[in-house]
């Protein structure tokens, strides 16, 4: 494991916060000429600390506006195929996030769509006839408390 110095960690932070930076101006905001701090986010890209450079945008402003944490189960057969499974979530554009969990469920997924009425749409249609599917259980997000892609670097 490589370890990160102090202006490693302060560039990934500036990154999260806004990748759309130059490197003049990270360099001046974590104390470092331009040539070395280009030199450290390029030896960070090629080490894969940073995976990708991305726009975060306002699901609302674009009309998502249900916003929905889903619990599925499978059935025994199911359990048994969860590669399957993962491979059809991965082709839902709606579905942001998911993760497999040890517990009474088997996934948790995070999903958005313009409203409740597409989402039923997409719970009826798509999710629940995926194979093995057991039992599903939504949960809408009334209200965002706190949402960040940045980790506590």
């Amino acid at each position: 494991m490589t370890v990160l110095d102090a202006y490693e960690r302060k560039i990934l932070r500036e990154l999260q916060r806004d990748a759309s930076q130059t490197t003049a101006q990270i360099a001046e905001r974590v104390g470092l000429s331009s040539s070395p701090c280009w030199r450290r986010i390029d030896r960070l890209e090629r080490e894969g600390f940073i995976q990708r450079r991305v726009a975060i945008v306002d699901r609302h402003k674009v009309g998502l506006n249900a916003h929905v944490f889903v619990q599925v189960k499978l059935n025994a057969h199911g359990r048994a195929n969860l590669d399957e499974f993962a491979a059809k979530i991965r082709e839902f554009p709606e579905v942001l996030d998911c993760y497999v969990l040890l517990g009474s469920v088997d996934f948790m997924i995070r999903v958005v769509a313009e409203d409740i009425s597409a989402y039923e749409r997409f719970f009826f249609e798509k999710l629940s006839q995926l194979p093995g599917v057991q039992e599903i259980t939504s949960t809408v997000a009334l209200s965002e408390i706190k949402a960040t892609t940045a980790l506590p670097i």
